[in-house]
């Protein structure tokens, strides 16, 4: 079998008489003259890397937990062929742990004057915004003995967005918007501020339903039906503060929060209703307002792709005043924070009213899953103080949640994955008693 590039000149070096590699000059320079002028030759046949032209297109935006792909077009202009080893560099959260070596890597060949492409998959593992970094080429001569390298600049962001993984849950709610809305063979009785029509009156309505004058007009007893209002002013205010860091699972409240007010705006704006997102700790961290129905839900995606929790005390105050101004007509303003007393008790209760005097107010709340299993716990001694730790956790919220209901506040207290249906009932409670 014939060898070739470096195989040929390490063979072709074994094969000098033995005397050659005596020490002196003339070994010396008799071995190392070959082996420096292939290397010579392979460093000035490999193509040069500054010259080249890089460009990106592909995907802009990913959720969190898919895949995007980012292509590189690598343009060479030089008389030389390119062949390469390229290393795309993107920041750590960027890829699934273990893959980025694989994933950010590829070999090319790119004959003069042509280009060629080579995508980079990737999987991010955080919401947010992930850039490019540098580009790193290493271009071979045809011997592969000797090498150019240099980096370059190519800028792309990609936004990763929330997942919304509580959009599975929409086809059942829309279905109770539905029969809420009279649309359905299933009609409420009484519910609701907007008449819808008349019907003949079966044993269990309301009586105060009932339409005399349409009675006297005809042999039956008629009632009206009624359909809860639309075009209502719904603000969903974010808590972006200290509490908001704590992880519960894998992710922090926070994520948990803002998949439960996807799933709301939603099924709010199927149902003709405005839906408003304020994201607050000490000051405004995102503001959405004036979206149509059919650009709300992107429009909130991407303004909760960039936010994170703040290490600090959400300012109680600031943040009401800011929903007032946010909401000056009477509207639902939906608070995602915690259910903890200190925060409530010293910061929200002070000036709950000045909400619920003007709006119809409800709290949603993460409950931690793994308070509920160590209530459960027995067996030995360490289970039961958990447990009864546990307990007194649990007493502590459902005292907090009582002081809210008290103030008027709907309360809605779930673990991440029951949060979001359990919010969309609650908005839909109230939707169906004409609340809103």
């Amino acid at each position: 079998m014939a060898l070739t590039g470096r195989a040929a000149l390490l063979a072709a070096l074994g094969s000098l008489p033995v005397g050659i590699w005596e020490p002196s000059w003339t070994g010396i320079l008799a071995v190392n003259a070959p082996l420096a002028m292939a290397c010579a030759c392979d460093f000035a046949l490999a193509a040069p890397v500054r010259r080249l032209g890089l460009t990106r297109s592909g995907d802009t935006s990913v959720r969190l937990g898919d895949t995007a792909d980012v292509t590189l077009t690598i343009t060479n202009p030089s008389r030389r062929p390119l062949r390469a080893r390229l290393r795309d560099a993107w920041p750590p959260s960027t890829w699934q742990p273990g893959t980025e070596t694989t994933a950010s890597r590829h070999r090319l060949t790119v004959p003069p004057g042509e280009r060629r492409r080579v995508t980079t998959r990737l999987r991010p593992t955080r919401r947010g915004d992930r850039q490019a970094d540098r580009v790193t080429i290493r271009s071979y001569g045809p011997l592969g003995l000797f090498s150019r390298q240099g980096t370059h600049k190519a800028p792309w962001t990609v936004r990763v967005l929330p997942p919304f993984t509580s959009r599975k849950h929409l086809p059942s709610k829309l279905a109770r918007l539905r029969e809420l809305d009279g649309r359905t063979s299933v009609l409420t009785r009484g519910e609701g501020t907007e008449f819808d029509s008349l019907r003949e009156y079966v044993p269990g309505d309301d009586t105060r339903s009932i339409d005399w004058r349409a009675t006297a007009r005809q042999s039956a007893v008629a009632v009206r039906t009624w359909r809860p209002e639309r075009d209502r002013h719904i603000l969903l205010v974010l808590d972006t503060g200290r509490t908001s860091a704590g992880r519960v699972g894998d992710a922090p409240r926070l994520d948990a929060s803002m998949d439960a007010a996807l799933l709301l705006a939603a099924l709010a704006s199927r149902a003709g209703d405005r839906v408003d997102l304020l994201a607050y700790d000490r000051k405004i961290r995102a503001l959405v307002q004036g979206r149509t129905a059919g650009d709300v839900l992107p429009s909130l995606v991407n303004a909760m792709a960039t936010l994170e929790p703040e290490l600090v005390e959400t300012n109680a105050r600031g943040l009401t005043a800011t929903a007032l101004r946010t909401s000056p007509r009477r509207s639902l303003i939906v608070l995602l924070t915690t259910l903890d007393a200190a925060p409530i008790e010293e910061g929200l209760l002070p000036v709950l009213s000045q909400l619920t005097q003007r709006h119809t107010v409800l709290l949603a709340s993460v409950a931690d899953p793994h308070i509920t299993e160590m209530a459960k716990a027995r067996g030995n001694v360490e289970a039961v103080y958990e447990a009864a730790a546990a307990a007194q956790a649990q007493s502590e919220r459902h005292r907090t949640a009582e002081q809210l209901r008290r103030h008027g506040v709907t309360v809605v207290d779930a673990t991440p994955d029951d949060l979001a249906p359990a919010l969309a009932d609650a908005y839909l409670a109230l939707k169906a008693a004409g609340r809103l």
